[in-house]
């Protein structure tokens, strides 16, 4: 993200002479968000993938069946006839030699990744401000030494022939970072040179152009690593290829006055983007340090109290520390000293009740022996009348009886 209010136009004539200067779209102060960026390339670089898979009837086309129960051997299907070292040697199974695959690749999987818009939309943006910013551009790998100012923006670029745009670049001082993309101009390792992809190189200058320099197309088809791509039509996989920002960026004037109407200004929507705004960063300055210790914040702050305990280094028991107990309950006090006199008064009449406990104790036994004797004769007077009553009772029923 830079911070500049107005932009250089350079000649493309002669990379000394400035023709203008103009406004600073508000899209190189949208926060470079990396995550962003590379989680949008990782999902659009799988889109481009060809579905492949492996063929449904690999390594089924035997006649093969199983022996059964009763040889010995397992029961997986096995080739018949005889004669050759193939007959009687397993089949089918995913274990086997010459067997299909378990869980056979097929070519119906999901290929594509879906992403969304407006994260796509950031993702451009971030690319787009990584540009502007040079130690972003040298840490990829670019050469802009000899670059006058970033961004670079040149007044028109409109040939047709390779010849002109080469001079062009080497007046500005890119020609620097295209000779290195020759110097690392090599053949492919792997197998996809037989595939189309015979050579590889590193990745040059990128121009952002306008509908107005259309032949420029023509002009750079020729100069490996230079890449060409429309305003209108950014690619986030040119702006940051392989997820990483800091392309080196030339813009046309025309394209570059374009990027304010493209995605907008920080407090108004893109006229062309439907309901886009640019990401905001969340800080503007951040030195962290700076801002706290500046006078404005400091003028308002509190001052630091030294003699206030907002809370308590330990956490102490109420029921064993009298002190916050008394804090916590102002009653807890008065209770301990009530307790302690009924214990110094319970101690002083201890002698005293003892005695009236004792003396209590026997008026209680003399009370139970006089209840127990007067129980006792009760009973023997009861059953002294009830042998009488059953002996009268006896001489009126039963004639001749006698009893003692």
């Amino acid at each position: 993200m830079t911070t500049r209010q107005v932009v250089r136009v350079f000649s493309n004539e002669s990379p000394i002479t400035i023709t203008a200067e103009t406004a600073l779209p508000d899209v190189f102060k949208a926060p470079i968000r990396t995550d962003i960026v590379l989680r949008v390339v990782n999902d659009l670089s799988k889109n481009s993938r060809q579905a492949h898979g492996v063929n449904k009837d690999a390594g089924m086309l035997y006649n093969a069946e199983s022996w059964g129960t009763g040889r010995a051997v397992a029961r997986i299907p096995r080739v018949g006839g005889s004669g050759t070292h193939r007959s009687g040697q397993g089949a089918f199974g995913n274990m086997c030699r010459g067997g299909r695959m378990f869980n056979p690749k097929t070519t119906w999987r999901r290929w594509h990744r879906k992403v969304n818009l407006t994260l796509k939309r950031h993702a451009v943006a971030s690319a787009v401000a990584a540009t502007a910013v040079p130690s972003l551009v040298l840490a990829r790998g670019h050469k802009v030494n000899q670059v006058p100012e970033l961004p670079l923006v040149v007044d028109k670029l409109n040939y047709g022939k390779t010849k002109e745009l080469i001079n062009t670049l080497r007046k500005l001082g890119l020609y620097d970072d295209i000779d290195k993309v020759f110097n690392t101009k090599k053949i492919r390792a792997g197998m996809g040179k037989n595939r189309n992809r015979r050579y590889q190189c590193r990745k040059g200058p990128l121009i952002v152009y306008d509908s107005d320099a259309a032949l420029l197309k023509q002009a750079a088809s020729n100069l490996p690593g230079v890449e060409l791509c429309h305003v209108d039509r950014l690619n986030l996989l040119q702006l940051a290829p392989g997820g990483h920002v800091g392309r080196l960026v030339v813009w046309t004037r025309t394209a570059f006055d374009k990027l304010s109407k493209i995605f907008g200004t920080v407090d108004q929507p893109s006229l062309v983007k439907k309901g886009y705004i640019l990401e905001r960063p969340l800080l503007t300055n951040a030195n962290i340090s700076r801002i706290i210790n500046s006078d404005e914040v400091q003028s308002i702050v509190r001052k630091k109290q030294n003699n206030a305990c907002l809370h308590e280094k330990k956490k102490r028991n109420p029921l064993r520390n009298r002190g916050f107990m008394a804090r916590l309950n102002p009653y807890d006090k008065v209770r301990k000293a009530n307790e302690g006199k009924k214990a110094e008064e319970a101690k002083k009449t201890k002698e005293t009740r003892r005695a009236n406990r004792k003396k209590s104790r026997k008026t209680f036994r003399k009370q139970g022996r006089s209840f127990i004797k007067n129980y006792r004769d009760g009973l023997n007077s009861a059953d002294q009348f009830t042998m009488a009553d059953y002996k009268d009772y006896v001489s009126k029923t039963k004639v001749g009886a006698k009893l003692a």
